[in-house]
């Protein structure tokens, strides 16, 4: 049999680099509590702006919330170096979550006239990507560490 040349040692610390590094990635994928809570009360305006049932309101609302994730996305970026995909299975609960309250929510606001409606879908929402944003920092951080 042929030898690679490869000691045990370096091996095992090349290995050990990798952990390291890995472990420092992890710490560092967690966005602060400011970002989440941030990505939240966005939403909860975006959101509560339809209750106005005026362009001149949601749309300037719009644009605020998409210039302010914009803004988020730069910051997580600077603060991490990285950026994060996630996965199907949480875009397909997190989707599924926005569609059982926007649905109902749409139809009262725009079927029946209950604009109002969309103020506490909106906060339903928001408090659910701070929560969501939390747990899923949580647990891809595990991962990378390979705790899960």
């Amino acid at each position: 049999m042929e030898s690679n040349e490869i000691d045990r040692d370096v091996a095992a610390a090349q290995l050990a680099a990798l952990d390291a590094d890995r472990a420092a990635l992890a710490d560092r994928v967690v966005a602060p509590w400011w970002y989440d809570v941030a990505l939240g009360l966005l939403l909860f305006g975006f959101l509560s702006s339809y209750a106005f049932d005026s362009l001149w309101v949601t749309f300037p609302a719009l644009v605020v919330f998409g210039a302010s994730l914009g803004a988020l996305v730069a910051a997580y970026k600077r603060i991490t170096g990285i950026w994060v995909n996630v996965t199907w299975r949480v875009m397909l609960v997190w989707s599924a979550l926005v569609l059982a309250v926007l649905v109902p929510a749409f139809v009262l606001a725009e079927g029946h006239g209950q604009h109002w409606v969309m103020v506490p879908a909106g906060a339903v929402l928001g408090l659910a990507v701070i929560l969501f944003g939390r747990h899923w920092g949580r647990v891809y951080a595990a991962e990378l560490r390979g705790e899960r």
